[in-house]
This record gives C-alpha cells, sequence and structure tokens, in this order.
C-alpha cells in the first residue's frame, strides 16, 4: 500500500499551494500583484498541478538547430523513419501487455507479471519509496529531452517555438514546448513528422546512450572500483537472515555459496536460484569423527512427510541423514543431530558417499542436512571471514541484502558511488524508453495523435482524396489505440493495486 505519511504529506502540500493562490487571488490589495507576479514569472496554478513556463532556453534552441543543417536533416529523418516503425511498435507490444494482463489475472503464478515489458508504476505499491529520487530525476529528464528534440525540430523547419516549460501534476514531474501553430500548419505533412517523431526519437536514444553507459560501467570506473573479485555488500536488512554476529556485514565481499562461484551480482542471483532448485547437497565427513554422534535423539516426521532429529530448538545444531557403513546396500538411513558448523568446516561437498570416496583417503561418508522440502542450508564464503550459515529459502537471502559488482581499490571510495550510477541509469533506460513507447501510441493527447494525422496527410492524399474521410480515418484509428491504452493502464493499476 501507498504509505499514509507519504499520501499525508502530498496532500497536505497541494492543499496548502491551493489554499494560498486562492487567498492571494481574492484579496484585494494583494491580488494584481500576485498576478503580475505569476506572469512575469511564466506560473501557473491549478489544483494539483504546477506549471512553469519560459522563454530563456529559446536561444539555445536555436543555436543547436543551426548546427551542421545536412547532419541535422539526416539526423530527424532518421528520427521520422523510428516514429513510424515505434508507432505500429507500441501498438503491438500493447496488445501483447493486455494479453499477458489477461493470463496473469486468471492465474497465480507471479512469473507471468515479471514478462511483462511494460508496467504501471505508482509510489509506495511497486516502486519503492527509498528510489523515488532516482525515478523522479530520470523522468523529468527524459521529458526534458523529449521536448529539447521537438524545440530544435520545429526550429530546423522554420517553426517558431514560443517557449519551454516544466510541470508538475500531482508528483509527476514534466516538460513541454509551445510551438507557434500557424507556421506548424503552414509546413508538409513530412516536414510535421520530423517534428513530432523528434521527440520519441530523442527518448530512444537517450534511453540507448544510458544502456552503453550502464554496460562500459566498469570500464569508466576501472581506475577506482574493480570487479569481477565477487559482490560486495552495501546493506543489510536489520532482523534479516544474513544480519548477526556471524551474519553478513556491509562491505564483505561474498566470493561463493557453496560450490557455486560469485564473480558478482549476476552469479549471486544465479546461484540462489540454482541451489533453491536442486537437491540438498551434502557434506563428505570422516566416519571416525561421526560416530561419537550417532547416538542421539530418536528421528520423526515433520507434517510435510521430511524427517527431523534435533528437538532441543537449538541454534547451533542441525538434523543429518547419511547411509550407514555397515549397510549401504540395504540402503538404510541413520539421522543425528550434530552441532552444524563443526560438520561443515573445510569439509567437501558431496551427492553421494562415492564423491566422498573419491577424493578422501579416510572412509569418508556423505551427510546430508534433513530439511524441509522448500528450505536449503548452504555456505556463504565471504573471506576472511569464516563462512556463514545460512538455513532457509535461498530467494530470502536475496532479499535480505543489497549488493553491488564494484570494489573500491582505494578506502576513501565510496561504496554508494556505483551503485547510484548503476540505478539512475537502470531508471533512465526504463523511463525513456517507456516514453518513447507510450507518446508513439497513436492516442489523443499524446505525441501519437500528430504523427498519425501527419503520416495520414502524407500517404492517404491521394488514395483518399477527400480531407474529412481522411481525418474520420485518423479520428477511428485513434480512437482504437486510445482505447488500448486506456485499457492497459486500467488493468494495469488494477493489478497492481488490488493484488
Amino acid at each position: 500500500m501507498i504509505p499514509v505519511s507519504l499520501l499525508v504529506f502530498v496532500m497536505a502540500g497541494w492543499c496548502a499551494v491551493y489554499l494560498a493562490d486562492t487567498l492571494l487571488r481574492s484579496s484585494v490589495t494583494h491580488r494584481i500583484s500576485y498576478e503580475s507576479w505569476l506572469a512575469s514569472r511564466g506560473l501557473m496554478l491549478s489544483p494539483f498541478h504546477v506549471r512553469w513556463q519560459t522563454t530563456m532556453f529559446n536561444r539555445l534552441f536555436a543555436y543547436c538547430a543551426r548546427i551542421n543543417p545536412q547532419v541535422l536533416y539526416l539526423w530527424f529523418s532518421s528520427g521520422l523513419v523510428f516514429g513510424v516503425v515505434a508507432m505500429l511498435g507500441s501498438v503491438v507490444l500493447l496488445i501483447k501487455t493486455l494479453q499477458q494482463t489477461f493470463a496473469q489475472m486468471t492465474t497465480d503464478n507471479p512469473r507471468i507479471g515479471g514478462q511483462q515489458a511494460l508496467q504501471v508504476v505508482v509510489p509506495g505499491i511497486n516502486l519503492p519509496t527509498s528510489q523515488l529520487a532516482y525515478f523522479f530525476i530520470a523522468l523529468l529528464l527524459s521529458g526534458v529531452i523529449h521536448e529539447l528534440g521537438h524545440a530544435v525540430a520545429a526550429l530546423r523547419e522554420q517553426v517558431r517555438v514560443n517557449g519551454f516549460g516544466m510541470f508538475v501534476f500531482v508528483v509527476y514531474p514534466g516538460a513541454f514546448v509551445d510551438l507557434f501553430t500557424t507556421h506548424l500548419n503552414l509546413i508538409s505533412p513530412a516536414q510535421q513528422l520530423r517534428i513530432f517523431c523528434a521527440g520519441v526519437w530523442h527518448n530512444f536514444v537517450l534511453c540507448v546512450a544510458a544502456l552503453a553507459f550502464l554496460f562500459l560501467l566498469p570500464v569508466f570506473l576501472f581506475p577506482m572500483y574493480s570487479t569481477g573479485g565477487g559482490a560486495q555488500i552495501t546493506e543489510v536488512v536489520q532482523g534479516s537472515a544474513a544480519d548477526g554476529p556471524r551474519g553478513l556485514s556491509v562491505g564483505d565481499i561474498v566470493t561463493g555459496l557453496e560450490d557455486c562461484p560469485v564473480r558478482g551480482v549476476e552469479d549471486w542471483t544465479s546461484c540462489l536460484s540454482h541451489l533453491s532448485h536442486t537437491p540438498q547437497t551434502g557434506y563428505c565427513v570422516p566416519v571416525a569423527s561421526l560416530q561419537p554422534s550417532w547416538a542421539h535423539g530418536r528421528a520423526y516426521k515433520r507434517l510435510d512427510g521430511t524427517m527431523d532429529c534435533c528437538s532441543n530448538n537449538s541454534l547451533t545444531d542441525l538434523c543429518f541423514s547419511y547411509i550407514k557403513p555397515q549397510g549401504r546396500h540395504s540402503r538404510e538411513r541413520e539421522y543425528a543431530c550434530m552441532p552444524v558448523r563443526r560438520m561443515v568446516t573445510g569439509t567437501r561437498v558431496c551427492r553421494t558417499d562415492a564423491d566422498c570416496a573419491s577424493h578422501s583417503h579416510a572412509t569418508s561418508v556423505c551427510v546430508t542436512p534433513s530439511l524441509e522440502n522448500q528450505t536449503r542450508f548452504f555456505r556463504v564464503t565471504h573471506p576472511p571471514n569464516t563462512h556463514m550459515l545460512f538455513v532457509g529459502y535461498p530467494p530470502h537471502l536475496q532479499y535480505a541484502v543489497s549488493l553491488t559488482d564494484f570494489v573500491p581499490r582505494f578506502g576513501f571510495l565510496h561504496l554508494d558511488l556505483p551503485v547510484f550510477l548503476e540505478t539512475f541509469c537502470k531508471y533512465v533506460v526504463s523511463l525513456s524508453g517507456a516514453l518513447a513507447v507510450v507518446n508513439s501510441v497513436p492516442c489523443f493527447a499524446l505525441d501519437g495523435q500528430w504523427m498519425l494525422n501527419a503520416l495520414l496527410e502524407a500517404t492517404l492524399v491521394t488514395v483518399v482524396t477527400d480531407r474529412q474521410k481522411r481525418e474520420l480515418i485518423g479520428f477511428f484509428l485513434l480512437l482504437a489505440g486510445s482505447a488500448l491504452l486506456a485499457a492497459n493502464v486500467a488493468l494495469g493499476l488494477w493489478m497492481v493495486t488490488a493484488r
């Protein structure tokens, strides 16, 4: 659910702004000066909406529009092609997303929801409040780059830019450019398409640039941070399975999970997945050290059918099962409650007794922790500390810690710098790509509306000579696109909030 404190803060802030605006507008003494102050600064206020517009960037836009006209023509012509392709692709993607949403509504399998390319984002529900700053800054940057494309393309096509502005709607920031409509209507449909497609084209370029930066981040940070030597802990959730005196600490470098080597965060995730989907690993223990521990409590069945033999609720003992050394042909299993750290320290992993025989001169037996079906026991290697011993469902460990691939080469370097760059780039990729897709949809009030109208004027003018018929075709296409986008948003919101 959305945190109540966040909701109260947002509502209180907007109520205070609206109340102050209403009082100043109704004041006899302050009304004229207040409205003059708003107009001089390009500010407009309405319920849950603040808008700011300025002309201070017009010279910058004009300068960009004069840089190498031939290159700019090729640049925005490429954007035209991309925009037309993206308009078709966005419709296909929305149809596929809608099918996946319906499939998710009729099944309890959580993996289907994770396969969706587009998802509705609601702060406080499927967007952690700790990452709101990343989200809003990346969203604002994507919006500014989008509008920069429109402004430069418009000036290159001799369309006047009245101004550039930014706004906040409830909590979502955005940007816009105000184009001179008369000039826009006088140019050809192809020129209009270059202007209308420039926004989504620049979002796509920003998405690719952020993706390239993310991919090359180890190269850029190589003088300060090393990679490939393990996954470094940046945060441990208090009270989690990884917390405690013999648990993991911030700054620890994890190099292995049982016999699965960890060279980075991706290995950490794949190793946890591997451990949760494979049978429990055993450990080679010499028979001589095992024999004194045979006489322990009687084994009993748990509710799920697995066996347990530790009834003293000890945090240091664990029930192990093994095949009796003198009765291996009968495959009869024995169970013993033994000190877990002493049993697994310095021992090799095994699946059968044969694995122990091939690596040990002394007679050894493969002992396996007897646990519940979904529970696993494994060792987490984080030198120079002793192993952390984990008992539980492996994916739970993934949510107990935060890790990074980047290990500082010098003590004064902060652990969070690579994490900040990595997280911010991922948000830019996601949000800029999403803006490119959504704005390409032939939908009312989006770029897709003007892109579709210009495309129909450029392609159907010789086939459908009547302008009203072309507008009617465009209206029904826009109606269909709007319904498709609205269905995705409505069902996406329902899936996020109701489930």
